[in-house]
């Protein structure tokens, strides 16, 4: 299993280290990955019993990243319209049903997936785009998957008390500590990428060490729902696409915001 999960690294970052420098094929690899994540959580949903509008919901997740990519925008909330005109084409699918129960499940669930993982993974495009976006996102990057892969080795050593058992059973205390150090350590690693001072750059670090963590714990919260190990299997040893990005869905927003206000 670990030699699995660090083959399945080294080829990641492989790949992230070459599409990074290239606006639009990082673009791209996003969107793609917007697609196998979305792809993912409905399956997942299927699993469960709920009757999810599969591709419908991945056809309109793509349109997001995709309208960032090549920068259109015919309003300046086109994300939050869009997002709208989902709802809107979502409750005129459900006059077709013979059958009314479960809509307001499946609505929701549907939505929710679009938010979560396209809404939020396009933020990375967004902070690409941005003037020096290469640095900005190679530091989210960094700070991101470092409390990952902190909180993994920490826990795998020293781990002893459990962090929230009913959710992610293997987790502790001590590897969400460990976690936090390194993403603290990426971001002072960060700083001559980033346009803040030493003390702007260890709250914000910290900052993102801690939603990361939240986004891993989010994820799990969906998959002990679903009654899932992992989200799937596309990189051995390490789980699916949503297992991989789940950190970044809740840091890139975030991130993106506070680099907006400069």
């Amino acid at each position: 299993m670990l030699a699995q999960r660090i083959i399945s690294a080294i080829i990641l970052i492989s790949i992230i280290s070459v599409v990074i420098f290239f606006d639009w094929l990082c673009s791209l690899v996003i969107i793609l990955f917007i697609i196998g994540g979305l792809y993912e959580y409905f399956v997942m949903l299927e699993k469960k019993g709920i009757s999810i509008y599969k591709y419908f919901g991945i056809g309109m997740g793509v349109i997001i990243p995709l309208s960032i990519m090549l920068k259109f925008e015919p309003t300046k909330s086109w994300e939050l319209l869009f997002i709208v005109l989902a709802l809107f084409f979502l409750i005129l699918m459900q006059f077709k049903r013979r059958d009314s129960s479960g809509v307001i499940v499946d609505i929701s669930t549907t939505l929710f997936g679009i938010l979560y993982v396209s809404w939020f993974f396009s933020f990375l495009i967004k902070i690409r785009y941005l003037p020096q976006g290469l640095g900005y996102l190679a530091a989210l990057l960094l700070i991101t998957k470092l409390g990952d892969i902190g909180a993994y080795l920490v826990g795998s050593k020293w781990g002893k008390k459990l962090l929230i058992p009913r959710i992610s059973p293997k987790k502790t205390v001590e590897g969400s500590l460990g976690g936090l150090i390194f993403s603290i350590l990426g971001g002072l690693a960060c700083k001559p990428f980033l346009p803040f001072g030493y003390g702007q750059l260890l709250v914000i670090s910290a900052s993102l060490g801690v939603l990361g963590q939240l986004g891993d714990l989010s994820e799990s919260l969906l998959k002990r729902d679903c009654q899932v190990k992992d989200s799937g299997n596309i990189f051995p040893g390490m789980g699916g696409i949503l297992d991989e990005i789940d950190s970044l869905l809740f840091t890139a927003p975030v991130f993106y915001f506070i680099l907006a206000r400069l």
